[in-house]
């Protein structure tokens, strides 16, 4: 019998109360990073390409940052597990400044307009997608190969287009790649939530900010497809 002016909670529904209360924050946090490196990118592409002297100083030198923006990311990726928060948050800033540097060019291309349309609609796509990976039920880990499979053919196909230069191939690839990185934002979504639980609930800024990288990539990638099916050039 319980005592008066007290009521009894089974253990089982205290600890997914709990559990549920840990996912929310890991993933606001995780958010919160991710947003703060899509405004750091863009806050420096749009300051280098608004600067005449700023665009001579880094377009001549584009394949080089580009080059060290990989280093910069692989480093992260294989360091991840072994690197303090505070290193791992240096390093994914790190990299999204040197992507606001390279994807400053995209200004030079597109009418301002356009872009702002094309991050508006990846917004809303990302939103709704990793709306989608919290909800469902379905486990979406079967989904992993084949985004994998078709990530790989849409480098391989980009790849080849640098040689034929065909608009065709281009415009099929574009939409598969907002295909591909709309399923990763759902799968990825759901895999950190799980891989969180997993960890014990782990409250690591590592963890964080490996997330972070992750949905910020899956961010940028789907608004560079969705850019070059919808945008308008100069």
């Amino acid at each position: 019998m319980n005592e008066p002016g007290y009521s009894y909670s089974p253990t089982g529904s205290a600890s997914s109360v709990l559990a549920s209360e840990s996912a929310r924050v890991f993933m606001q946090r995780v958010y919160w990073w991710m947003s703060l490196g899509l405004a750091l990118t863009g806050g420096i592409a749009f300051a280098v390409a608004s600067s005449q002297e700023l665009t001579a100083l880094v377009m001549p030198h584009y394949y080089k940052l580009v080059v060290v923006e990989l280093v910069v990311v692989f480093a992260f990726v294989f360091m991840q597990s072994k690197v303090s928060g505070p290193v791992a948050a240096g390093m994914f800033l790190l990299f999204a400044a040197l992507n606001g540097l390279t994807l400053s060019a995209i200004f030079l291309v597109y009418e301002l307009g356009s872009i702002g349309s094309a991050f508006v609609i990846t917004a809303g796509m990302f939103g709704a997608m990793s709306v989608y990976g919290t909800v469902t039920k379905k486990d979406l880990s079967g989904w992993g190969s084949f985004l994998m499979m078709g990530l790989i053919g849409i480098i391989i196909a980009g790849v080849v287009n640098i040689f034929l230069q065909s608009d065709f191939l281009g415009f099929v690839k574009s939409c598969a790649g907002v295909v591909i990185f709309a399923g990763l934002t759902a799968y990825d979504t759901q895999k950190l939530r799980t891989h969180h639980a997993n960890s014990g609930f782990s409250s690591a800024m590592s963890l964080s900010i490996t997330g972070a990288l992750m949905l910020y990539l899956d961010f940028i990638n789907l608004f560079l497809h969705i850019l070059r099916l919808l945008g308008r050039r100069r």
